[in-house]
């Protein structure tokens, strides 16, 4: 009966450990969403209280125009960041991987956008894009007409990929090296022995088992690309015309204007994100596996 006794609160012992964290994570991320969830089904302008007009939200979701291009605009993000995202730092890894003199010099060289802020980085491409800014200024030394970068519908959005490209290549950079150096140089020897050697040794033996790291940063990229918000802020406030708005920053738009529908934004981004989540928990437990 004494043993029994003392075991039981010694099997409480772990739950005691992650309470206080539970706590703050109960009172930061979990309640509010549970709030953000019932706002949803409300009209709430931050004037009065929240008046409850059930799942009209979600209609008005349904015929909103500019939602619907705001998540066109959100998928065309995820089709030209995360490709480029998943395999151009591949290949950068395998640069910096190298055993040359002042590698790390090269290696600090390509992860410095990623300390940037992202204001400041699009501070400063907005001014490398403006229309005498630094590109321009080449394209006539070359005898070429200035391009609208960030005023043109059909750029602008393209433009603000760039500025996320740029900033996260020395990320998903670093992901890849931590893979690379875990490939034993015994299997690169072997494959040299049966030919395979320069580049193809990579196509052979890099890719295979980089497979699960690839998988990986494409969700981690997709995740990223779709909670997009500060480069568009900064850069072209979502204009010209909505062609660069994404679903975040039309939600940012409508917080003041009526939080309720903010919310059932929110709430369908929410689900989606949630979807990306778990599918980069199951990669991640498979690369752990393999």
């Amino acid at each position: 009966m004494v043993k029994n006794s003392i075991a039981f609160p010694q099997r409480l012992t772990p739950y005691l450990f992650l309470f206080p964290a539970l706590l703050i994570l109960g009172l930061t991320v979990f309640l509010p969403v549970l709030h953000a969830f019932y706002l949803s089904f409300t009209s709430y302008d931050l004037v009065g209280s929240p008046q409850w007009i059930g799942i009209k939200n979600f209609q008005r979701l349904w015929t909103d125009k500019v939602f619907w291009k705001t998540v066109g605009n959100t998928l065309l993000y995820l089709a030209g960041v995360v490709p480029i995202l998943a395999i151009a730092p591949l290949g950068l890894a395998i640069l910096v991987n190298q055993k040359l003199r002042g590698i790390n010099w090269f290696r600090t060289f390509f992860y410095t956008p990623v300390i940037i802020s992202m204001v400041v980085a699009g501070l400063a491409w907005k001014f490398v894009y403006q229309e005498n800014g630094l590109l321009n200024q080449l394209l006539k030394l070359l005898g070429k007409e200035a391009i609208e970068w960030l005023t043109s519908p059909k750029l602008a959005i393209f433009s603000v990929m760039a500025v996320t490209i740029w900033k996260g290549l020395g990320y998903y950079m670093v992901i890849y090296l931590a893979g690379l150096q875990s490939i034993p140089d015994e299997l690169y020897e072997a494959a040299a022995i049966d030919g395979s050697d320069g580049i193809r040794k990579h196509w052979d033996i890099t890719v295979p088992l980089m497979g699960p790291y690839m998988a990986l940063v494409a969700v981690i990229s997709a995740i990223s690309a779709t909670k997009v918000f500060e480069e568009v802020y900064v850069m072209t406030k979502g204009q010209p015309r909505d062609s660069s708005k994404t679903v975040v920053y039309y939600l940012w738009e409508n917080l003041v204007v009526d939080l309720g529908y903010a919310c059932a934004i929110g709430l369908v981004l929410f689900l989606v994100i949630l979807g990306l989540s778990i599918l980069n928990l199951k990669l991640s437990q498979a690369k752990d596996a393999g």
